[in-house]
């Protein structure tokens, strides 16, 4: 979610490895989006689906910043925050609310306002962040795809004129340096997720997905199929993935049934991300449609090994944010076939996931860890979560240090507010 003083919601992709991916390179128009949308989706499909492990893409899910201090009547400190999600050189966006994507892509962040400005309503998107989160997930974790207004990005948090100046932000900030910029335009109402569709075409993004409707759910396939079509007949020329994260939706819609049939009536649409640990489920999209060159995108990261021994194509997670360079690595062991490697390095990732998850670990906990490891703070989460406490800090940030993932110096002196 982004607030003032937290990057707006996305998610980052991380791209180590030669993957096919489609070029941001200059066009016409702020952000070039007329670039993009000259090509067709055909065209655009065979950059998004590849199904190699050399063409995977990997995203991250992160959380925007948020401004700090008090409400009303006073300044807030001068920070900077960041959000989003961040995907690699193979996955494509996805969050599961520990780091799943909303996977891609991918990731987004905001500065806090400097000292002496007018205060700012607590809990504001901070835009001006996003081009220094790019930089830092191009930098420094090697991500160069992001997801936006996903799951950590607190997309359903925010009102659809918010979605629109984030999602315009990142492709904006991202052009010449990010590689792909996919919009997350999943919503309760189809009207208002056919505005998000249309929107992400007109500013030139690379893709879009869409959640199932959580609220009033669909019955069956069908009928969830029958509201994908017309989200993604609003933006005809972009490719579509299925944002498939029953822990959060309860819809409960096998993915394998929902892909049998499903580009006959969406010929948009390109794959998944897949933010459950249901690898049955997964294994079977898989081995079925294997055919249709379908984007695999997984969004669990504690398991995304697992995921590529069954042909993942891509991933989409929150910690992808701060472990990106470790996901790489797994990843380039995995392709050159050193398994025993590839396996150390997930066994890594899982020792720290695992200890956050013990000590109770979702999007305010993630925007706590990005500040850390980032040095960009990313400000409160909007309510009704609650902000990460300062234990959970202080023990996230031990942690870190212990497996050699916080490479920034000590940052608890610095004019920062981590939650």
């Amino acid at each position: 979610m982004p607030w003032r003083g937290q990057p707006g919601a996305c998610e980052s992709s991380l791209q180590t490895l030669a993957a096919a991916r489609s070029s941001r390179g200059a066009g016409p128009g702020a952000g070039d989006p007329s670039a993009h949308l000259s090509e067709s989706s055909q065209t655009r499909g065979r950059a998004n689906s590849a199904l190699g492990v050399r063409d995977a893409r990997f995203c991250a899910a992160v959380p925007p910043c948020a401004l700090g201090g008090k409400r009303r009547g006073t300044t807030v400190s001068r920070v900077a925050g960041r959000g989003g999600r961040v995907v690699r050189g193979r996955a494509a966006p996805a969050d599961t609310g520990r780091g799943g994507a909303d996977p891609q892509h991918w990731a987004e962040r905001r500065r806090l306002p400097r000292r002496g400005r007018p205060p700012r309503r607590l809990g504001e998107i901070n835009f001006s962040v996003i081009g220094r989160y790019v930089d830092y997930l191009v930098e420094k974790q090697a991500v160069k795809n992001v997801f936006v207004n996903g799951t950590t990005g607190e997309g359903l948090s925010l009102s659809v004129s918010e979605r629109h100046r984030l999602a315009e932000e990142w492709v904006t900030k991202g052009r010449n340096k990010l590689d792909q910029v996919v919009i997350h335009v999943g919503a309760l109402s189809l009207k208002e997720s056919q505005e998000l569709a249309k929107h992400a075409a007109e500013i030139g993004a690379d893709g879009i997905a869409v959640i199932a409707p959580f609220f009033l759910k669909p019955r069956n396939k069908d009928d969830l199929i029958d509201f994908l079509k017309e989200v993604a007949a609003a933006a005809p020329e972009l490719p579509f993935y299925y944002y498939h994260i029953p822990p959060l939706t309860g819809v409960k819609i096998r993915a394998e049934e929902l892909l049998d049939g499903i580009q006959e009536k969406v010929p948009t649409f390109q794959g998944l991300k897949f933010s459950d640990t249901d690898l049955l489920d997964f294994g079977q999209c898989i081995d079925q449609h294997r055919q249709r060159q379908f984007a695999f995108l997984f969004g669990v990261d504690e398991q995304l090994l697992s995921a590529l021994a069954m042909g993942a194509t891509g991933a989409v997670g929150s910690t992808y944010n701060y472990l990106g360079k470790k996901t790489n690595q797994m990843l380039e062991a995995f392709e050159r076939k050193d398994l025993s490697s590839a396996l150390n390095y997930q066994f890594c990732i899982q020792r720290f996931i695992n200890f956050v998850v013990k000590l109770g670990f979702g999007v305010p906990q993630t925007k706590a860890i990005m500040t850390l490891v980032s040095g960009i703070p990313m400000g409160p989460p909007r309510l009704p979560l609650q902000k990460a406490s300062k234990e959970f800090t202080d023990e996230a940030e031990a942690k870190l240090k212990s497996l050699g993932f916080l490479c920034f110096p000590d940052l608890k002196n610095a004019n920062l507010e981590a939650s």
